[in-house]
């Protein structure tokens, strides 16, 4: 080789994951439209998808660096590419085998900026993809999601009382009222379309003897009721596309309301690999084997005053 050869660039990241599965849950639970697309972003500390619509409903699933099997960041800065979440998906569904470990690896960019996939756990076969990227037509905004005041409005609700809640209120265009009464402490989901019906889950359920909803304890001092609105399409859409393992998990999802009456909900998706379960001594999972996924909802505004309900 001559000294005047220059070698060709590092790919910005080669990684392998081997919980495939899992990956397609935590992706699944954000495709909330049949023709969805991505901005996924990269950085040393793990790879961020975001998507969202109309500019009310934000969702991001954070796959931390440490679920990784290997990761190889070699980028300045944070490189962004736009995807279609459907297709996403779908080549990542012909990657995993249920009920069996599945190590994928992935590179980005290939020689035309496409998003490469290669199984590399496979004797027989091996199974490559490649996928198209594009420049985001805008960069996603990040909510600013602030505390509304010095201490935030969570509440933890169990995953499946949640989706079954907001379930149970489908009225197409319809609103969703969240009321927080603090003296009981309860939650309650109201609807407003033809009719009006209402949800409401309190810290300690007698019909089935479990607790369904903990509080953030320090706010529950006041006596006054705390109500935001929100589009019934944008709330479902926070739980409608959790894959049922998800929900047969049953772990707690939780909802932060901001300032302004932006609603924060949060979940935890598994990437324990099937045969190697991460479990301490406790019988907790390391949190290092969860998919952080987030929505922001913006609230309803009141068009006479331009304000938040």
């Amino acid at each position: 080789m001559s000294s005047s050869a220059v070698e060709p660039d590092s790919p910005d990241l080669v990684c392998q994951l081997d919980s495939v599965q899992g990956m397609v849950d935590a992706l699944t639970s954000v495709r909330w439209k049949r023709h969805q697309d991505a901005v996924v972003e990269l950085s040393e500390h793990g790879i961020v998808l975001i998507v969202e619509d109309t500019g009310c409903l934000q969702a991001k699933v954070y796959l931390q660096r440490e679920l990784f099997v290997s990761y190889e960041y070699n980028a300045q800065g944070r490189p962004r590419f736009g995807v279609s979440l459907g297709l996403f998906v779908d080549c990542l569904n012909t990657f995993s085998v249920p009920g069996r470990s599945n190590t994928i690896e992935f590179q980005y960019p290939g020689p035309d900026m496409q998003l490469l996939l290669k199984s590399v756990d496979s004797l027989n076969a091996c199974i490559y993809a490649e996928i198209r990227t594009r420049i985001p037509d805008t960069i996603s905004w990040d909510y600013n999601f602030e505390p509304a005041g010095s201490t935030p409005l969570s509440f933890t609700v169990k995953s499946s009382a949640l989706k079954e809640a907001i379930d149970d209120l489908e009225w197409p265009g319809s609103s969703i009222q969240i009321i927080l009464q603090p003296v009981p402490p309860s939650i309650t989901f109201r609807g407003e379309g033809h009719g009006d019906l209402q949800v409401t889950l309190t810290s300690f359920d007698p019909s089935c003897g479990e607790h369904q909803v903990e509080f953030s304890q320090s706010h529950w001092f006041g006596s006054c009721f705390d109500v935001h609105r929100y589009k019934y399409k944008f709330l479902r859409a926070t739980t409608s596309n959790i894959p049922s393992s998800v929900i047969k998990d049953n772990r707690g999802s939780k909802l932060t309301i901001g300032l302004g009456g932006m609603l924060k909900v949060q979940h935890l998706v598994s990437l324990a690999r099937p045969s190697h379960p991460h479990i301490d001594s406790a019988g907790y999972q390391q949190p290092s084997r969860i998919a952080y996924i987030e929505f922001f909802v913006k609230p309803e505004v009141d068009e006479d005053t331009g304000n938040g309900s």
